[in-house]
């Protein structure tokens, strides 16, 4: 539980420094009905262990419980384990901490539960964001990586899916500056692109929402049974109200 609860502050942590750094476009609205698609789950978990599982952690998940999104434990370990780990391990990396600050400058956030551990007030979810922020990243030479990001400006993070999606460029336009209507300064209007992906840009945005209703899924995989069960006991208690409401009115009839 203990180390639960600091995973839980980790990711808030982290998606509380991308709202800090400010300046980030306004977050486009997830797909969320794909969080129940078995398939959009499936081919999420593919993505998130070929390009997110290399330096970010899901410590609290087990590779064997995406056998609740419908593959077997062969599938598994054929096509999702690559590091020798058993299913029924964690999914941790091989990447210790002291590198990955030494390479990165910080060391990855476990994503276990990134997608529930931040919502912004007239944004939209962590799901939102992290759909918005994997479609918006651009070409910036000036940044360490090579990479900057649209909706997390100045992200040290490069684009681990630039091979899918190609490379973008940012749109710049020319305007007075508020504060003092004799100059000119350049807005950033948003990104569009330079070189293609493997994939059309149609493509990259389902694939992109399969992997984030996965990370969604990942964050709280009984959620679909506990909608379910809410249900179930909201209609019991509803025919129970009108079963003891029939029987007062009859117990009663005869009493004056």
């Amino acid at each position: 539980m203990k180390k639960l609860i600091l995973g839980l502050l980790a990711g808030v942590f982290v998606w509380s420094g991308a709202q800090a750094a400010g300046g980030g476009i306004p977050w486009d609205k997830f797909p969320d009905k794909r969080v129940t698609d078995m398939a959009a789950l499936q081919n999420g978990a593919k993505l998130f262990a070929n390009y997110c599982l290399n330096c970010h952690a899901a410590a609290f998940m087990r590779y064997n419980r995406l056998r609740d999104i419908g593959l077997t434990e062969d599938q598994i370990k054929a096509n999702l384990v690559f590091t020798g780990a058993k299913v029924g391990d964690t999914m941790k990396v091989a990447m210790t901490a002291t590198d990955a600050k030494d390479w990165f400058g910080k060391v990855p956030p476990d994503l276990t539960l990134i997608a529930r551990s931040r919502s912004a007030a007239g944004q939209g979810s962590g799901a939102d964001y992290i759909y918005t922020y994997l479609r918006t990243y651009y070409r910036d030479e000036n940044r360490p990586t090579g990479w900057n990001n649209a909706a997390y400006p100045n992200v040290g993070m490069p684009h681990v899916l630039w091979e899918l999606q190609g490379q973008q460029r940012a749109v710049y336009e020319e305007t007075k500056d508020p504060h003092d209507p004799a100059k000119t300064v350049q807005v950033f209007k948003g990104v569009e692109q330079i070189t293609p992906g493997t994939m059309t840009k149609d493509q990259y945005n389902e694939a992109v929402a399969d992997l984030v209703a996965y990370l969604q899924w990942m964050a709280e995989p009984n959620q679909t049974s506990r909608v379910r069960l809410g249900v179930g006991v909201l209609i019991f208690l509803s025919v129970l109200i009108v079963v003891a409401w029939r029987l007062n009115a009859n117990f009663w009839k005869d009493i004056k």
